[in-house]
């Protein structure tokens, strides 16, 4: 699919069928992560991939709206910021690096004809125990992994005359 057409294709999906993601798919998915850039080349990042079947009612603990479990599988992104790399005045770039590396299996996704959603409004606490994650792993972002069950609505977004600067604030 050309560039400009996947990303207007792209939508956050909150209907899943139950059709299986086949393992060559996923692959795909998870490849495009691997090979999101990040600062230094560092990867401060792991990707765990959690099939929902049997975990419905703790995974909805961490994110509470049924959709969410309906996907056959879920992506988590977590940031490793002792693994990062870190900027001059101290910011820490993990979790940008796994932003990045979210941003990159979701548009996978979508050109592999599967649906997503960015969660970021997860319970964080929840997340670190369903996930068992050790100290100094930060869970960053969620998204279902699926067959769209629903059809896109009509995205609104703010002009560029609203987002962009030239030169200076």
């Amino acid at each position: 699919m050309e560039f400009s057409d996947l990303i207007r294709k792209r939508y956050s999906v909150r209907a899943y069928r139950r059709d299986e993601v086949t393992e060559e798919v996923l692959q795909q998915v998870l490849d495009a992560g691997r090979l999101a850039p990040t600062a230094a080349n560092r990867q401060p990042f792991q990707i765990i991939v959690l099939r929902t079947a049997g975990r419905e009612e703790e995974l909805l603990g961490v994110y509470h709206r049924e959709w969410f479990v309906h996907a056959p599988l879920i992506l988590v992104i977590c940031a490793t910021p002792g693994r990062a790399w870190v900027r001059m005045d101290g910011k820490v770039y993990a979790d940008v690096d796994a932003a990045i590396a979210m941003d990159h299996m979701v548009l996978a996704a979508t050109n592999l004809g599967l649906g997503t959603c960015w969660i970021a409004a997860f319970d964080p606490q929840a997340a670190r125990q369903a996930l068992r994650l050790p100290d100094g792993v930060e869970p960053i972002a969620f998204t279902p992994l699926g067959y769209p069950a629903d059809e896109p609505g009509t995205k609104v977004r703010k002009p560029l005359s609203d987002l962009v600067r030239y030169d200076h604030w």
